[in-house]
């Protein structure tokens, strides 16, 4: 048997390496797309899909810096032994690295998220919010109810307090145009943002929709109300999960993006 030249035992090590590197990569982001995914199918609450993200959080970082010397590594010794799979063996470790970097950046995100209340109704007026009337069925099996500021060990005016203090510019809107003018801007705004259009009443100054989220898929349900007051038109905005104690700023996130566009 012929020993191993210095030629073959680095393209040995090639191989290895760039295989550790997919499967790392790939594991780390198997079990990334598990937690939403496990949430959607019914597999476990949210907050146990959320606790999979915050539990990889600390890891995903270094696990991505590993990934990525283990791909420059790959890339330089394939040139200098001019392995005849160089770039089978550079796309395996980019993918396990791509697919690290992707399940350390994306948790961050929502690891940056927790700063805002544990709250889940957004309201523009929270004394007397706009009501939801084509979507109330669609709420039935909904964990969260309809009235404003229910949420657990909160009052209405704590979590009105708390809404404030994360979003003091969700305030009733005044606009200087007609309700109908104010409505299609609106309603266009709603399109713009990809929402699903479940109302749309000119008559009532009133669009409902209906929100999905990227990662877990929840639906959230939007209620805008138009009403003429004085020489102005006054506009109105909810945003409510269905689930959730929280929603990491999801709703006033959205109401702001909304009137951003308006």
């Amino acid at each position: 048997m012929k020993p191993m030249n210095d030629t073959t035992s680095s393209k040995t090590y090639i191989d290895w390496i760039a295989i550790a590197v997919l499967t790392v990569g790939l594991i780390i982001g198997l079990i990334f797309l598990a937690a939403p995914a496990g949430t959607s199918l019914g597999l476990w609450v949210f907050g146990t899909g959320l606790q999979i993200l915050i539990t990889l959080d600390p890891y995903t970082h270094w696990i991505a810096i590993v990934c990525a010397v283990g791909l420059l590594a790959v890339v330089i010794m394939a040139i200098r032994s001019k392995a005849e799979n160089t770039v089978k063996l550079c796309t395996f470790a980019a993918i396990g690295t791509l697919s690290a970097f992707l399940s350390w950046y994306i948790p961050s995100t929502v690891q940056a998220r927790l700063v805002y209340p544990v709250i889940h109704d957004i309201s523009t007026d929270v004394n007397n919010p706009p009501v939801y009337v084509a979507n109330a069925p669609l709420r039935i099996e909904a964990a969260n109810p309809m009235e404003y500021g229910t949420v657990e060990g909160l009052s209405p005016e704590e979590h009105a307090q708390a809404q404030l203090e994360a979003f003091p510019d969700l305030v009733p809107q005044l606009i200087d145009a007609s309700p109908q003018e104010v409505f299609d801007r609106a309603l266009a705004a709603l399109e713009t943002m990809g929402l699903e259009i479940t109302a749309a009443v000119p008559e009532e100054g009133r669009i409902e929709a209906v929100a999905t989220t990227f990662w877990f898929r929840f639906k959230d349900d939007v209620v805008i109300r138009i009403q003429a007051e004085g020489n102005q038109t006054r506009i109105d905005a909810r945003s409510l999960s269905r689930v959730g104690r929280g929603d990491l700023g999801a709703n006033g996130l959205r109401l702001q993006e909304f009137f951003s566009l308006l």
